[in-house]
């Protein structure tokens, strides 16, 4: 199972996760994502989809 993480320094609120993925992403205040579900366990296929799908490599995931 993996963790979703945001680098908020990379992250340019072009909101490509929050589309695709609305059950793990928001826009924060700072215009920026962030996870909402990080406690939610994601198989290891599927956390590589979502930071695949990041154009600038943004999100990463890390082994529970």
């Amino acid at each position: 199972m993996a963790i979703l993480k945001v680098d908020k320094n990379k992250c340019i609120g072009c909101g490509t996760c929050v589309s695709l993925y609305p059950d793990f992403f928001e826009m924060g205040a700072d215009g920026k994502a962030q996870v909402i579900n990080s406690i939610k366990d994601i198989d290891k296929s599927k956390a590589e989809e979502i930071v695949a799908s990041c154009p600038m490599g943004a999100i990463t995931s890390s082994q529970k």
